[in-house]
């Protein structure tokens, strides 16, 4: 797919205007929708879904925190991420290795830290989370945190859900969220080896949790 890259946030500043430095932006179609991915140094600073409801507001944060414009291309930590991302939705990868540059609050990268914590397959509730991060009254603030996570999978914050295990907002839908947990939970109690049990288990995921459009 052809895309037209041009920098959503516009930041205001004389300083990113003046820059020579690029972030390298690229795309990735997933089964759950189109992901954009983006390097720094060659380090992954950028995997969202495109249709995200943050989207211009993380993108806006990264340019100008790392006084740089998009540019579309590739990398080496751009092609490792679409790797291993297939390999997720492949069910043979439970974790990600890349380099990563996060673009936030240290607060903010405290969260992130929390939840990649979290086990696949398993999910964790804003409340908990909230509860190992700092206090109980900042729950808005981790929200927030999780909200503005611009490393979708490799941060994993599909696993936060609401305190009653109802799913909430997430930058690719509900419909992926959902699929996402599906997929992890069924992995879990599948033996990568098998490979009749794979074949079953992502026919399974097809045909029960396949996203749709909006």
């Amino acid at each position: 797919m052809s895309h037209n890259i041009q920098p959503t946030g516009k930041p205001n500043t004389n300083t990113l205007m003046r820059s020579n430095r690029y972030v390298i932006t690229d795309y990735f179609d997933t089964p759950c929708g189109e992901m954009i991915l983006g390097a720094t140094d060659d380090r992954l600073c950028l995997c969202d879904w495109v249709k995200s409801r943050h989207r211009r507001t993380i993108d806006n944060r990264i340019q100008k925190q790392l006084l740089s414009r998009y540019m579309q291309g590739t990398s080496p930590v751009i092609e490792q991420a679409k790797e291993q991302i297939a390999e997720f939705f492949d069910g043979t990868r439970r974790s990600f290795d890349l380099d990563l540059y996060l673009t936030g609050t240290d607060f903010q990268k405290k969260v992130w830290g929390f939840i990649t914590q979290i086990p696949y397959g398993t999910t964790t509730s804003y409340s908990q989370l909230t509860t190992t991060v700092a206090s109980e009254t900042d729950i808005r603030a981790v929200s927030n945190a999780v909200g503005a996570n611009a490393l979708s999978l490799i941060i994993p914050c599909h696993r936060v859900i609401g305190s009653r295990g109802q799913l909430t907002g997430y930058a690719g839908g509900l419909v992926a969220k959902q699929y996402l947990i599906n997929l992890e939970k069924t992995f879990m109690a599948v033996d990568i080896a098998d490979t009749q049990a794979m074949a079953t288990a992502m026919a399974q995921l097809s045909a029960e949790c396949k996203p749709t459009e909006d």
